[in-house]
């Protein structure tokens, strides 16, 4: 190899090198590995809900932070619960409110795992929407050190509705069932998407009805396309018993040409 090749492969071996040390210094840290244990994905206004996740590989990134939560939840309680390696308890915090920071996670202190819980009340809907249905924040969790920076763990979300707004949705679904069923008829489509307008402008009565017409609409809509489907099969029937029966008589025909012509 030629000094000006070896000078190539040098200045090549060094560029690689710095390219591979830069890779390695802006590569994403582990994230702190989150387990939901226990999260609905529903829930009715005003009822009580609870939600747990379980915190793992806590130190991939720093030996020492801090935990902190939020939700949407109202008349909130979170029990913070730090765990050794062997599933014994080390300590329990508990906080009120809608959110909280401050819960010390420290490799020191031989903790392995945090399970985190919150409690409370489902809240009111703010605006109505059909699809995507209307959600709030459950669980939201944060990794932060102080004076430094704040790592976004786990953000669950959770649907909600009231009992009138349920039953408006079991009728609409209802009709997109039946509206998909019928090969999507404009009449029943049209009837459908004025169901949508009154959900999401919380007239649920009206919304469940239009939903139930429109479901009539694809009902009647497939059963008029079952009944041409049956008309044209049965036109299609009746000309293959008249072309047979053509066939039959012409072939009858021949055969008595011929006997008249053997007599």
């Amino acid at each position: 190899m030629t000094r000006t090749n070896l000078s190539r492969c040098s200045r090549l071996t060094a560029v690689l090198a710095v390219f591979a040390l830069l890779l390695a210094a802006t590569a994403p840290a582990a994230a702190v590995s989150v387990e939901r244990t226990d999260v609905p994905e529903t829930g009715e206004v005003g009822s009580q809900v609870t939600a747990t996740t379980t915190l793992t590989e806590l130190y991939d990134t720093y030996e020492t932070w801090q935990l902190a939560g939020s939700t949407g939840l109202e008349n909130t309680t979170w029990t913070v619960t730090f765990v050794n390696q062997a599933g014994n308890q080390v300590r329990q915090e508990s906080y009120d409110g809608q959110n909280f920071t401050g819960a010390q996670v420290n490799i020191d202190q031989g903790t392995a795992q945090v399970r985190v819980r919150v409690t409370g009340t489902v809240p009111a809907v703010e605006a109505y929407s059909y699809d995507p249905q209307q959600s709030f924040t459950l669980l939201a969790l944060d990794q932060t050190r102080e004076g430094g920076t704040s790592n976004d763990l786990d953000t669950v979300t959770a649907t909600h509705y009231t009992s009138e707004s349920r039953e408006a949705r079991e009728a609409m679904a209802s009709a997109r069932s039946a509206i998909d069923a019928a090969g999507n008829p404009a009449t029943a489509e049209e009837s459908f998407s004025s169901a949508v307008d009154a959900y999401e402008a919380g007239n649920f009565d009206n919304a469940a009805s239009l939903a139930e017409r429109a479901e009539e609409e694809a009902t009647q809509a497939e059963g008029a396309q079952q009944r041409n489907q049956l008309i044209v099969y049965g036109v299609g029937a009746l000309l293959v018993v008249a072309l047979v029966a053509g066939g039959v008589v012409v072939f009858l025909r021949g055969r008595g040409d011929n006997y008249d012509k053997l007599g």
